[in-house]
């Protein structure tokens, strides 16, 4: 048989672990999840009717604003639903490499990369479930997209490609780590970059210097496609960028977790 052949089931039977374990613990997945709905609440409500004037235009602080703002601030709430459920993957992946059980995978006769494969796999069912919470719970607070049943397919395709990109970075993330804390510390950056860049504000508000990092960085042109997809608008080249940002994180970290997993000693 060939390499890929024993890689497949492996790769079934770690995500099947994986999702053996999210199910026994639910704690964490309710946090991840929580997170962003709490901010969604919190920005919209709090927030939104003064964010919101300036994306409804002759409309006063109020109810309008705040619907347009609703509308605009999802597709940031859903890329940080997909960064907290990377997070957590980095704490998962730390969690095997520092209790053993990653010494006991490399003895038995298992894919090499289906370990890792796993974790990806789950992270991305994780994000997707968490994705599909949180646009439940901003559709019952007004959330109305205009994007048809293509262009949510479209979006989801974003969302899920950005999210196994993030996986492979968290995984890489929590093999490096020497403890579980630092793996739930080190990943905390990717859930604050939606509020440095189109997430929760547009870029042109930014100050000049924020302004340009927000337009640089990977999470702007992701958020900006799906916003466009759910919007019934125009995506441009935003989905080219996203797309490209994601398929070279992926690429990258899947280079640097594989060579992680080879070289590092488990419990180093």
């Amino acid at each position: 048989m060939s390499q890929l052949s024993y890689a497949l089931p492996d790769s079934a039977t770690m995500l099947r672990r994986q999702i053996k374990h999210l199910l026994r613990y639910p704690a964490m997945t309710v946090l991840l999840v929580g997170m962003p709905i709490v901010f969604l609440l919190l920005f919209v409500y709090v927030f939104g009717g003064q964010l919101g004037t300036s994306l409804a235009p002759g409309h006063g602080v109020g109810g309008a604003s705040r619907t347009a703002y609703l509308n605009f601030i999802v597709p940031g709430i859903l890329l940080m639903t997909v960064a907290a459920a990377a997070n957590g993957t980095a704490i998962l992946m730390a969690m095997d490499m520092t209790k053993g059980i990653v010494a006991r995978f490399k003895t038995m006769a298992i894919a090499r990369a289906s370990v890792l494969t796993g974790h990806v796999l789950g992270s991305v069912i994780q994000a997707l479930v968490g994705v599909a919470v949180v646009i439940g719970v901003s559709l019952a607070v007004g959330f109305r997209p205009r994007g048809g049943p293509l262009a949510w397919l479209a979006a989801v395709g974003v969302v899920a490609a950005f999210a196994f990109a993030l996986a492979w970075l968290a995984v890489a993330l929590g093999l490096s780590a020497k403890s579980v804390e630092t793996a739930s510390n080190t990943p905390m950056v990717l859930t604050l970059l939606p509020f440095l860049g189109s997430g929760f504000v547009t870029t042109a508000s930014l100050p000049a210097g924020l302004r340009q990092f927000a337009q640089y960085q990977p999470f702007t042109p992701v958020t900006d496609t799906v916003r466009g997809l759910l919007r019934g608008g125009a995506v441009g080249s935003h989905a080219v960028v996203g797309l490209a940002w994601s398929a070279g994180i992926a690429l990258v970290s899947y280079l640097w977790a594989t060579r992680l997993y080879d070289h590092r000693r488990v419990g180093a």
